[in-house]
């Protein structure tokens, strides 16, 4: 089974969604799909309502997760690490331990448009339509991920 996880900031925002949109693509008895945060704001809590709300609107239900920090033992857990932006890219690769760890992380737009690293925007301080914009960027990408490796 391939493991994958998304990784944002407080992971109730984007890596929900992310984690929810590759659920919603690929055959779960052949791939795991996780996300978590690399700061530790909002453990143990639902996504936020507005992800909540979006990936509804799209048919995918997100309120099974709870919010979790990254730890250095998902290295050994998973597969492919997706970053949602730079900031988060580097907080995780700050915590890899050799050459095989920092092999699995990855920036997640860069499926869509390889070598640029763009980062998904943080809707956080934003209105709806950020979180519809986010929506719409991981389901391209997670298209793209579910194509590529998992299908």
């Amino acid at each position: 089974m391939k493991k994958v996880l998304m990784v944002c900031l407080g992971n109730i925002c984007r890596s929900p969604l992310a984690q929810g949109i590759l659920q919603s693509k690929v055959n779960s008895e052949a791939i795991f799909v996780d996300s978590a945060g690399t700061a530790a704001y909002h453990v143990g809590n639902l996504a936020d309502e507005r992800s909540i709300d979006v990936a509804h609107k799209y048919g995918i239900d997100i309120t099974n997760q709870r919010a979790r920090k990254f730890v250095v033992k998902d290295f050994d857990t998973f597969d492919v690490i997706y970053a949602m932006d730079a900031s988060n890219y580097d907080n995780i690769l700050s915590l890899a331990r050799n050459n095989e760890d920092e092999q699995k992380v990855k920036m997640i737009l860069n499926e869509l448009q390889p070598n640029e690293n763009n980062s998904v925007p943080d809707p956080y301080y934003g209105g709806n339509q950020g979180f519809e914009n986010v929506f719409k960027m991981l389901n391209e990408a997670c298209e793209i991920i579910a194509k590529k490796y998992y299908i």
